[in-house]
């Protein structure tokens, strides 16, 4: 059974490559993705409902990681669609626009989700409460759930299993958001592919290299805090070959930044998150 959850994981992203290397919009690809995941879930859900679950902890298993990727990724995908119809074109625009998103996501985050016990559980990566959360007919409605949950079949929801895809669409939501302003900001600083003589070069904004200088310093990665912060500029200016200028007045601007203060490190959890369930 485990084969083949692991098989239906593997559908979804040879989905999503496909789509990389075709010529549709982003709202195209969407369209496409809701379509595929609807089915899968729809096809799921007969097979489930025809034969069940062969073990206890495969019943766990889907509940906690299959139907929560399918379902995560369909909100995410969902939300593109509406995301990309009011997509402005303008530069100044589209900044304003991803950081509110990002604004209003965080607000959801904290009063739906980082409030509650259960996300701190499933966060921490525990599992001594996976037969209360991820198996059917557990719900305990003295501790309160949200009202949909009335609305759900009970007989292909734990009510938590809802609650994981949230958490995953939410973080694929806000990577994308942080692509998008990261991408904006390259184009908008010129920045060139990588040159002839096979050197690095930095392909993001120079804010974003700013962030993980500082991150890196306050941190003590580097020379175990040692290395002035000037030194490491300079390092980074000669590896990527790119001028960073005044990186102190650009600190100082980002501690006042709208939305998350340290978006690019953000950015970058998220993306490695997504890369190493690629790699399950």
């Amino acid at each position: 059974m485990k084969q083949l959850y692991k098989n239906i994981l593997l559908s979804i992203e040879q989905q999503e490559k496909n789509l990389e290397r075709s010529t549709k919009s982003t709202i195209e690809e969407a369209y496409h993705m809701v379509s595929f995941l609807r089915q899968l879930l729809s096809d799921l859900k007969t097979q489930i409902a025809k034969n069940g679950f062969a073990t206890a902890d495969d019943e766990v298993v889907f509940f906690k990681t299959v139907k929560p990727e399918i379902l995560g990724k369909l909100i995410y995908y969902n939300k593109l669609v509406r995301l990309e119809v009011i997509n402005p074109e303008l530069y100044d625009l589209v900044q304003a626009y991803y950081n509110e998103q990002i604004k209003l996501l965080n607000k959801e985050y904290k009063k739906h989700l980082e409030s509650s016990d259960f996300y701190w559980y499933y966060r921490s990566g525990r599992c001594d409460k996976d037969n209360s959360y991820f198996r059917l007919g557990n719900i305990n409605f003295f501790d309160g759930v949200d009202s949909f949950f009335f609305e759900v079949d009970i007989e292909f929801s734990t009510y938590y299993d809802y609650k994981v895809a949230q958490i995953i669409a939410m973080d694929l939501l806000f990577s994308y958001y942080l692509s998008k302003i990261s991408q904006k900001d390259s184009n908008n600083t010129g920045s060139s592919p990588m040159p002839e003589n096979g050197n690095f070069s930095w392909t993001d904004s120079k804010n974003a290299l700013i962030e993980l200088i500082y991150a890196l310093h306050a941190a003590g990665s580097v020379s175990n805090g040692r290395a002035g912060l000037r030194k490491m500029s300079k390092l980074f200016e000669e590896v990527f070959e790119i001028k960073l200028g005044d990186i102190h007045h650009a600190f100082h601007q980002m501690k006042f930044r709208a939305g998350e203060k340290t978006s690019y490190l953000l950015f970058l959890k998220s993306s490695l998150e997504q890369y190493m369930d690629r790699e399950l």
